[in-house]
């Protein structure tokens, strides 16, 4: 499998421009209402008339959020959906029959214990993300937080998968040897202020996960 590189809770025309130039290959766009990150249906769409053919365009959502996600996808069109709240497995069907792209299922992950919800989702997931688990933040994820990332050395899964949670360009190098990924996901480790993200730390995170990935080959 390639690499996949996703950058997350881009805002800006600048950042994207940033994460395209770098070499991501997702560019995430969140709809989570009270997170710094988020925008609307119509922002969202303005914003990615600039994104080039092959680079996926993801939009956060809220498995609940019905409404809001078929507006996202009238307007915005993104190639993918990270759906929160997804968790049954029987679920998950009817939905990408809804929405008819594909699912993005993040996996919150504490402990060996909680990768038990992968087994169930991962024949029916485009892709699975692996996140640590929200404490108290109010958000399912871009908290930042870490979680063990040997956790996953060695495991396989029926569809691809990302690893989230506390990456930033110093430490992705790391993270990729230690849990074996093939895909890395970061939105607040490349960031000035939440919200607000840096071109030179989209770059250096690129840079940092591709020559990472070249070493595992």
């Amino acid at each position: 499998m390639s690499p996949l590189i996703k950058i997350c809770g881009l805002t800006s025309p600048a950042a994207i421009g940033a994460a395209v130039r770098a070499g991501a290959t997702h560019l995430g766009f969140v709809f989570f209402p009270g997170s710094p990150r988020e925008l609307t249906p119509d922002d969202a769409a303005a914003l990615i008339g600039a994104v080039p053919e092959g680079i996926i365009t993801v939009a956060l959502v809220r498995a609940q959020d019905i409404d809001l996600t078929a507006e996202i996808c009238a307007k915005m069109n993104p190639g993918a959906l990270q759906v929160y709240g997804l968790e049954a497995a029987g679920a998950v069907p009817p939905y990408r029959a809804r929405f008819d792209r594909p699912l993005i299922l993040p996996v919150p992950v504490r402990d060996a214990a909680s990768l038990d919800a992968a087994v169930a989702l991962e024949d029916v997931a485009d892709y699975l993300l692996f996140d640590a688990k929200s404490e108290g933040h109010g958000m399912p994820g871009g908290t930042g937080a870490a979680f063990n990332w040997e956790l996953l050395k060695g495991r396989r899964f029926a569809c691809p998968w990302f690893l989230a949670g506390g990456l930033a360009p110093e430490n992705v190098a790391r993270a990729i040897a230690r849990s074996g990924t093939r895909g890395v996901d970061v939105s607040s480790g490349v960031e000035e202020g939440p919200g607000h993200k840096s071109e030179r730390k989209i770059a250096d995170f690129v840079a940092a996960a591709r020559r990472a990935f070249a070493q595992m080959e």
